[in-house]
């Protein structure tokens, strides 16, 4: 508080001290969660460079082991900090029908559900397939779990392999524009 010429208190610079901390602290908090990266659930998105710390350049499955395509790969953080990642795999050296069937490996600390199907905990293959089908292989390539997917037209740039929010919460697994959701 300070006195002005005439002996009046003044405020003006407290109130702009006041301000200036309330526009930091919105900031703040909408740089440290971006909406676009967050689902209702609490988990995040994971950024490319995370996802180069936590994937192998190799994965088994079937007998034989495969190079990963690190540059498509996505995960997701759990706000409890369990993970779900997947990366493309190059299939090259496998069979015909595996190929088509196994075109990422997925990787889940915790069970989640997909298009209300549990999954467990685990290493998987998955592929999206021919009639808009999505299928979860075990490491022997026997399948463990096969449900309906969905296109969606209006995503912008599809990759080959990302994970977004859904809107109604969970995150969407993405190979190109068909994707499942995931929920925990």
């Amino acid at each position: 508080m300070r006195r002005n010429a005439s002996g009046k208190r003044e405020f003006k610079v407290l109130k702009k001290g006041i301000a200036r901390l309330a526009v930091f602290g919105i900031l703040a908090s909408m740089a440290a969660a971006p909406a676009a990266m967050r689902a209702q659930s609490g988990g995040t998105v994971l950024k490319p460079e995370e996802m180069q710390k936590l994937l192998p350049a190799t994965m088994f499955y079937d007998g034989q082991t495969a190079t990963t395509q690190l540059r498509n790969s996505g995960g997701v953080r759990f706000s409890d900090g369990n993970l779900v990642l997947a990366v493309m795999i190059d299939t090259s050296g496998y069979s015909t029908s595996i190929a088509a069937r196994y075109q990422a490996q997925f990787i889940t600390e915790v069970p989640i559900s997909i298009r209300g199907k549990r999954l467990p905990g685990g290493v998987y293959g998955i592929g999206f397939i021919a009639g808009h089908k999505f299928v979860v292989t075990d490491v022997g390539a026997h399948e463990v779990l096969s449900v309906s997917s969905d296109s969606d037209a209006a995503l912008k740039r599809p990759r080959p392999l990302e994970f977004l929010p859904d809107p109604s919460g969970g995150f969407r697994l993405y190979a190109g524009r068909q994707y499942v959701v995931l929920s925990r």
